[in-house]
This record gives C-alpha cells, structure tokens and sequence, in this order.
C-alpha cells in the first residue's frame, strides 16, 4: 500500500513540476516576445526622431528662398515640437502624421513652384536624405507590426493563452495608419 501511495505523490510531484517549468518557459517567451515588441516600437521612434533632426536643416536650407512661406515652415516647426514632446506611441504618431503632412505640402512647393530652388544641391541632397528617412520609417512600422503580430499570436495559443492571462500578458496594440492616408494625393506636372 505504501509503494502505490508514494508512487501517487510522485506522480502528482511531476506533473505539478511539468507545470510548473512548462509555466516559466512560458512566461520567459512571452516576456522576451514583449520585450522585441517594444524594442520594435523604438526603433520606430528612432528613425522618426532622425526625421524631426533632419528638418531644421532642411528648413534652414530652404527658408531663405521661402520666406513668404512661412506658414508651411511654421508648421513643420510646430510638428516637429509636438513629436519632440509626445509620450506615448499614438501622441508620437498623431505628431508623426502632421510632419508627413507638413512636409508634403514643402515638398510640392518647393518642386512646383521654385523650379531652380529643387534644383539646388543642398537641397537635392537634403530631400535625398528625407526621401531615405521616409522609407527607414516605413520599413521600421513593416517590422513592428510584423513583431506585434508574433506577440499577439502567442498570447492566443492554447496552452500558452492560459499562461499569458493568468500572468497579465495583454494584446499590443497595432500601428494605424491615419485616416488621410487612405485619400490618394493627386501628383500634376502641369
């Protein structure tokens, strides 16, 4: 009697075991899961910050010629402050589409209204630099919304799912694009 008794809480010892590192594991991936996450979302923010460097000295280069455009310079400046002292990702990437905004309309004027001014050499090389930056930032979302989307699917597996909620591991929240850029800009050579 005393063998098949010990033999139970053997029994029951492994399994309480089994769970036990199954539970940790568990928690060890889905912390490191977490972790690129967030790792993801600053990367994002890096290159985004690069951008909000990189525009006084474009606006610097241009401002000289522009000066009755002061409107357009006042709002990237104004952009770029609200990017500077955003917090959180979505007040980052409200900030985030109002210098995109800002920077088309630059982009457009300096292009069809100042002719020999694109064509100067500062300001080839500044907008070669922007153009990079842009796509930097999109790559940087391609790669956190990929990461978010390798978190959110772990926390939604069973067992893990069962881990992840007794432990408070929560969905991450997905980069959404603004609403204007669903609207298609309308390019004219004319």
């Amino acid at each position: 009697m005393k063998k098949a008794g010990s033999g139970v809480i053997v029994g029951i010892v492994v399994v309480l075991l089994a769970i036990g590192v199954y539970g940790v594991t568990t928690y060890n991936s889905l912390a490191a899961e977490e972790n690129n996450v967030e790792a993801k979302w600053s990367q994002v923010e890096n290159v985004m910050q690069r951008r909000a460097d990189l525009i006084p000295n474009l606006v610097n280069s241009v401002q000289g010629s522009m000066n009755h455009e002061e409107k357009i310079i006042k709002e990237i400046t104004d952009a770029r402050k609200a990017y500077n002292s955003a917090s959180t990702p979505t007040e980052k990437n409200e900030a985030n589409n109002q210098i995109e905004q800002s920077l088309g309309t630059m982009v457009n004027v300096i292009q069809e209204d100042y002719p020999t001014l694109a064509s100067n050499e500062n300001v080839k090389t500044l907008m070669v630099q922007l153009e990079g930056t842009e796509n930097r930032i999109s790559v940087e979302r391609k790669n956190y919304i990929e990461e978010v989307n390798t978190y959110n699917q772990s926390l939604v597996r069973f067992p893990k799912n069962l881990v992840a909620k007794a432990l408070g591991f929560d969905k991450k929240a997905n980069f959404k694009a603004d609403d204007s850029a669903k609207v298609v800009p309308d390019v004219s050579f004319e």
